[in-house]
């Protein structure tokens, strides 16, 4: 089964802050996260179930962790039905708490 993964406009603009910060850092490091976030989230095509759960009662809101350099991205998405998956949240695993 084949999940569509769409982004909320909030998760968009999260990975445009994220992409913004890391540029004016290092632009080819800011390339590889982008590469990498785009590719990890190719998961939830195929296995958003696997993903960890984000809070205890609901089942759908889970975690995508996204490894990168010493600390990574957290993807904050939710399970819409059979079809479709949402991600709601993209922040940096040192940042503030998203929930």
């Amino acid at each position: 089964m084949s999940h569509k993964v769409r982004y909320t406009p909030a998760a968009k603009e999260d990975l445009k802050r994220l992409f913004t910060y890391l540029t004016a850092q290092d632009i080819q490091a800011a390339q590889q996260a982008r590469n990498i976030i785009a590719a990890s989230t190719k998961l939830l095509e195929q296995f958003p179930f696997t993903c960890r759960k984000s809070v205890g009662d609901n089942a759908c809101l889970r975690e995508l962790v996204i490894p990168f350099g010493g600390a990574g991205y957290i993807a904050l998405f939710e399970i819409d039905d059979n079809e479709t998956v949402t991600i709601i949240a993209v922040r940096h695993q040192r940042e503030d708490d998203y929930h």
